[in-house]
Parts: structure tokens; C-alpha cells; sequence
């Protein structure tokens, strides 16, 4: 790997059931260290970072040149509760969400509305994996 993780990022990296080709969403991609090393571990498939922070995103764009060019990333300026798949875009087999407000529990309202966004994303047999377990945990999604 190019970049070095922090330690709990490198940690969450190997708990994650990536593969190749997988399309991978990530909420709340800060920087984007996590979506660009998920980028390399999935050759040929795909991460889409989002996050609400503008600021966040021009990080990620400026910070994945390598991984945008690639067509393995992208990045996307939305909050967990108000994302959609863009027409034609195809559902994510995996989400990953680290350190995200919106499904902490403090706004049960807010994270009710994310999670039924997120479900709407992803495969029929998609996962939602969050941390706060051993690293990870699985929320079960409405579907």
C-alpha cells in the first residue's frame, strides 16, 4: 500500500470483506485515506467516497489523482441521509461508514432516513458495516 494508515484505519481496512470488483461505498470518507486504500485492494472495482464537507471532498479529489484516473474512485459531496444512486449508476455491494453523526444514534430521525438511503444503494445482498465492534459491526438495513 502507497499510503500509510493510521493504525484503527489499517485495522478496518483488514476486517473489510473486499474483493475484486467489489463496488464500495464509503459515508463520511473524511480525506479519503480509507477510500483510496479500499481502491487498491478491489483491482478493478470501484469506491465511491461521499461525505458532507466540501472540504473533505476537494481532499479526496486532490489527494486520488491516481485512483479518480483509474476509474477506481470518485467522490461525491452528500450526507448519508440525502444520498441517491445517480441515474444508471450501479448498486454498491458493500457500504463502510467510520465515525459518521448520522448513524451514531444521537438523531434516531436522521439515522432512519440514512439507513433507508443506504439500503436503497446497495445489492440485495448488501452490507452496511459501521464501527464500534472488534473493529466493525454490522447494522442490519431495512429492506
Amino acid at each position: 500500500m502507497s499510503e500509510r494508515l493510521s493504525p484503527r484505519l489499517a485495522e478496518i481496512l483488514d476486517a473489510l470483506p473486499l474483493g475484486p470488483g467489489m463496488r464500495v461505498l464509503e459515508i463520511g470518507c473524511g480525506p479519503g485515506a480509507l477510500a483510496r486504500a479500499m481502491a487498491e485492494r478491489i483491482g478493478n472495482g470501484h469506491v465511491l467516497a461521499i461525505d458532507r464537507s466540501r472540504t473533505a471532498i476537494a481532499q479526496v479529489t486532490a489527494g486520488s489523482a491516481r485512483e479518480i484516473g483509474s476509474g477506481r474512485l470518485t467522490a461525491r459531496c452528500v450526507a448519508a441521509e440525502d444520498f441517491a444512486l445517480m441515474p444508471g449508476e450501479a448498486p454498491f455491494d458493500l457500504a463502510v461508514a467510520i465515525r459518521v453523526g448520522a448513524l451514531d444514534g444521537r438523531h434516531p430521525e436522521i439515522e432512519e432516513r440514512a439507513l433507508r438511503r443506504i439500503a436503497a444503494a446497495l445489492t440485495p445482498v448488501g452490507r452496511l458495516l459501521i464501527d464500534g465492534g472488534a473493529p466493525l459491526r454490522e447494522i442490519t438495513l431495512p429492506r
